[in-house]
Parts: structure tokens; sequence; C-alpha cells
């Protein structure tokens, strides 16, 4: 039996790894370690901030060691290494968001058709909706805004409305990909450093797994270790990505609203599609506890995030990021946030009591992005004939949306091109 090596356990790693086991010997390569969700309560946490012992971003790490953080001036950067990648600190959102894969001639139907019997997907959600919700999703109706409820990766009757979607799901009720993982063997705490190429034939995957340096070998590797991860890998194997790095960023608009309890809500319940950005009710945690403006109780406010399709323009190298918003981009942020206080507004703010939360990204992207050239391979041609990337980094533009469904429908057609090309 042929041998495949993937790296990383996210959305594209553990989709493409499911797929193909069935036909493969298949192991997985994880930076990480088995993912826990944060075990502490929330309101024990929030104690301790008038203290000031929460003074850095970074320090969300020793608490939840699989959200990591990269710090710089303008921004936050947030993405998961641990078992499920970044899949197990999403909303669990299941958005359709392929229109720039369909501008070069990229059509996946099939494969969301078989994403949407196979997962569950589901809007029926609406019925565990609290008042502040229920009335903020009346109040975007009334301003013309289309809010439409969000599809989500979950199973409702498991959901106990703890507001820890986005720190880990207690009850397993949001799905992530630990679930395709089940049957598949998963080396954790393995950092690749690069791969051996020769005669544009990947043949060894280097790797560090504590004081260990380890060498694979495979029949085929797939690259997977998010559009942040991956960058680094090629680069040190000898290939050249672009620095046309997106990171999708979020700004949450924010004002106290007594008893509005919103941190015992689901996360970004419903969604409206702007301009180049959505706006979506969300309780920012890492505002919450390192932003200092956000001083008022987790239950007496309400919070709105902006995610906005950025322009594709930035850089990765050694997991360290080089990303600054364009003009365009801060215009189109204000919108956003003009947009939210116009909610805020009406659900019964003060405009003076409005404020802004921490800028953050969590969903890069875009540095080895497909053409129509590649269209039916799905592989660009810098690659050998048998390394793949399957994630995010092969995504056109930005999106501005949850990348999820997208990035597994794509695995799907890759690993369906790579099961039959061998």
């Amino acid at each position: 039996m042929k041998k495949v090596i993937v790296i990383g356990s996210g959305a594209g790693g553990a989709m493409a790894a499911h797929m193909l086991a069935k036909k493969f010997e298949v192991t997985v390569l994880e930076a990480g370690k088995e993912f826990k969700p944060l075990s502490l309560p929330l309101d024990k946490l929030a104690m301790f901030r008038k203290t000031g012992l929460y003074f850095d971003e970074r320090m969300i790490q020793l608490l939840l060691p699989s959200m990591r953080i990269d710090k710089q001036q303008e921004m936050v950067m947030v993405y998961g290494r641990g078992v499920g990648g970044t899949t197990t600190l999403a909303t669990g959102n299941a958005v359709r968001a392929d229109e720039g894969l369909k501008k070069i001639g990229i059509n996946l139907d099939e494969e969301f058709d078989e994403l949407y019997r196979e997962l569950p997907i589901t809007t029926d959600h609406q019925r565990y909706w609290s008042p502040i919700t229920k009335r903020t999703f009346q109040v975007m109706q009334q301003l013309g805004m289309d809010p439409q409820p969000m599809p989500k990766l979950l199973r409702p009757g498991s959901c106990r409305l703890c507001g820890h979607c986005s720190i880990g799901c207690p009850m397993l009720a949001k799905w992530d990909t630990r679930e395709l993982l089940k049957d598949i063997k998963v080396l954790t705490g393995c950092k690749v450093t690069h791969i051996d190429i020769t005669n544009r034939t990947a043949q060894k995957v280097h790797v560090t797994r504590g004081l260990q340096h380890l060498t694979l070998e495979a029949d085929v590797i797939i690259v997977a270790a998010g559009g942040y991860g991956t960058p680094d890998i090629l680069r040190a194997s000898g290939i050249d990505c672009q620095p046309t790095l997106f990171v999708d960023p979020v700004l949450c608009v924010a004002a106290p609203m007594e008893k509005a309890r919103q941190d015992r809500q689901l996360l970004m319940p419903f969604v409206s599609h702007r301009e180049k950005y959505i706006i979506s009710p969300y309780m920012d945690w890492l505002s919450f506890f390192f932003n200092r403006q956000w001083h008022k109780p987790m239950d007496g406010m309400v919070s709105l995030m902006i995610k906005l399709a950025d322009v594709e323009q930035g850089d990765v190298h050694h997991n360290k990021m080089s990303k600054v918003l364009t003009p365009l981009d801060h215009q189109r942020l204000q919108q956003g946030v003009d947009d939210c206080r116009q909610i805020l507004l009406q659900l019964g703010a003060k405009d003076e009591d409005i404020f802004l939360g921490t800028l953050n990204a969590g969903h890069p992207g875009g540095m080895l992005p497909l053409t129509q050239t590649e269209a039916e391979t799905l592989h660009s041609p810098l690659l050998p004939d048998n390394l793949y990337v399957c994630d995010a980094t092969l995504l056109p533009q930005a999106l501005g949306l949850p990348p999820m469904l997208t990035i597994m429908a794509l695995a799907k057609r890759i690993a369906r091109i790579i099961s039959n090309d061998r």
C-alpha cells in the first residue's frame, strides 16, 4: 500500500487524510498536542481582570495551549496548533465561500453537496436564541441589512449555550475535524522543518519532535499546515511563495447593555453580508480579557463582529506575520464600524458608550494562490508532482467569510485527484 504523509490536521489536512485513508496508508503530522478546551469558568477568570494580570494577548496560551498568538503593532494574529487545527477554536460556521475559485474555473458543487450530506450542518438553532440575539436580528432587518441565520457545524440538542465556541466546546456539540481522524495515525508534537526535493520529487519530510530529529518518507506528501504555517515549510524546501497574504481581519464594536447575557449565547448565530465584510454578533473574549476598554461585566455588553476581506498584500516569515492594512482596508473597516454603531444605537446604546475591540485576524491564506491554469489539477507548477498543498494557502482571494467549509471542499477534490492519479 502506498504511503501518504499529511502535514497538519485542520480543515484541509484532516479532510484529505480522511478521504485518502480509504486507499492509502496515511500518517498525519501535527505540530501541536491533543486539543483540550479551556476548563476554567470564564466568570472566575473575569474576576482577575481588575488586577492587571491580563496584560498581553499572548498569555492566553498559558490557559489554552492550542491557541497561538502572533502579536504585531497593528493587529493580533490568532491560530490553532493542536489536533483539529483552528477548527477547534472556530465558531463552527459552515459557509460556502468559493466565489474566487469560481472566477478561475473551479467548480466544487459536487464536493459541497457531499459535505452538506455528511456533516451536521444546520440553521436549526434559532429556537435557542436569547432575547438580545432576537432583538439584534430584528433591528438589522429593520435597517435593511438582511441578516440570515448562520449555517453551523453543530448538534443543537447538545449545546448548553455556554459561550465557549471559540475556546473549545466542552460538550462536543460543535463539530470539528478531530471527528475525521478517529481511525487515522496522528503523530503529535511534530514540527516539520523542510521537505527534501530531488528531480521534482518530494522524498523525505524532516521533523523535530522534542529532542528527536525524524526523517519520514512517503509516496505522496500533502502540506496542510494552514495559511500561516505552510508558506514557511514550502520556502524552507526551496519552493517560493508570493507576498499575497490575506488574513480576514476582525474588529468588534461593543456597548454596555444591562443583563444582555451575550456571554451565554451561540457565537455568530446570524450574519449580514456587506460590501467586502460581514457583521455578526460575537462575544470577543480576546478583547474582553486583554483590552482595557472592555471593562464592563461579561453579562452586560453587546458585541458585534466585523470580518473584512482585506487586500491580498502581506507575508509570513519564520512564523511571523508582516501585514499592514491598506487605506482601502481601513475605509471598509470604518464602514463596518459605522454600521455596527447604527445597530447598537437602535438597540438603545448611547453613542459615547460605544467602544472598539482589539483588531485581530485568524484566517490567513493566499500565498500560493491557484490560477485558471491550475483549475483542473489544483496543483501549482512550482510544486513537485507528488507534493500537494491543501489549505487556505491556495485561495486566490480574501474571503471575509469563515473558510472552513470551502477548504474542506477543496481538500475533497484534491484527495480525489491524488487517488485517481495513483
